[in-house]
């Protein structure tokens, strides 16, 4: 999923034209491209990298902005060569509100001392322009791996890292481990005494200065001592243009039922999901936060 407009604007010209070059330097076609990127887990349809090519649309969506980093590869291009060229039109635009998405002041505290143990400041000057948010569910039907994919964006000076949060409310925990995939590395790890609490701090590949962005991958598994969960969902302190909360389940785990859960500064809304036969269930919202948005499952009645 991604933001893709028709109409042109100021860049797309210079990216198309970056896009079109390449390719021609590299002698090869679109369609070439395309089954280099499905190889490579990036599904890109034909359509969609000829409107790249044109300037017709240009790659706005987490989707979108992971597979062009891999057409620079592809292309042999540097590491950036066709991305800085649509950091032109990249604004903050309307913040809104900075604030916990959570109605709980302890918890609140507990993710302060995190931020202050890893360095970084509260509240956080970075912000989730788009973010999938991808769990797998094993055969016991407890969470065992979560994969997040987020662009980023420094709405305040130059930031050259960013805290990712485990949290779970009341439910004391061993911390899972929490990986950097793409876009940087971990430079530090903080668990909060009451077990509430796990982090790490990401530092990015390259520093943003407001309003540049980034792309950044990374997953959370959950050791074996981990309490059974039959919850997942991602929590935002700001806005988020989309927010796509995917849970797939194992053939031998399919819930008997299952709950969507927006959890704001206001309050909470459980509202029942239907599962049609299949063995996932994903939740998309635009324009969300501050908030929570989660997926609860079980078996047998619910309780």
């Amino acid at each position: 999923m991604s933001y893709e407009h028709d109409a042109r604007r100021p860049g797309s010209e210079a990216f198309a034209a970056a896009l079109r070059d390449a390719v021609n330097a590299r002698d090869v076609t679109l369609s070439w491209l395309q089954r280099q990127l499905k190889a490579r887990g990036n599904r890109v349809s034909m359509a969609t990298l000829s409107y790249w090519r044109s300037g017709a649309r240009r790659p706005e969506g987490a989707q979108s902005m992971a597979a062009l980093a891999d057409i620079e590869q592809l292309l042999e291009l540097a590491d950036g060569a066709l991305t800085r060229l649509l950091r032109s039109t990249n604004r903050t635009g309307p913040l809104g509100p900075n604030q916990f998405p959570l109605d709980e002041e302890e918890l609140e505290r507990a993710v302060i001392e995190a931020f202050r143990a890893l360095g970084a400041p509260y509240p956080d000057t970075s912000r989730e322009l788009t973010t999938h948010s991808v769990t797998d569910v094993g055969p016991d039907g407890n969470v065992f791996f979560t994969i997040t994919r987020s662009i980023v964006q420094s709405t305040v000076g130059t930031i050259t890292s960013i805290p990712f949060l485990e949290i779970n409310p009341g439910v004391p925990t061993p911390p899972p481990l929490l990986s950097a995939v793409s876009g940087g590395r971990i430079a530090a790890r903080y668990s909060h005494p009451d077990g509430e609490v796990h982090g790490a701090l990401f530092e990015l590949d390259r520093p943003l200065t407001a309003p540049d962005t980034a792309v950044v991958e990374w997953s959370v598994e959950y050791p074996p001592d981990y309490p059974a969960t039959r919850d997942t969902g991602h929590a935002l302190a700001q806005k988020c243009r989309e927010l796509l909360v995917w849970t797939r389940f194992h053939p031998d785990a399919v819930p008997d039922w299952c709950e969507e859960h927006v959890e704001t500064p206001e309050g909470i809304t459980i509202t029942p999901i239907e599962l049609t036969g299949g063995t996932s269930v994903h939740l998309v919202r635009r324009a969300f936060g501050p908030g929570a948005l989660g997926v609860h499952w079980g078996y047998g009645p619910r309780e």
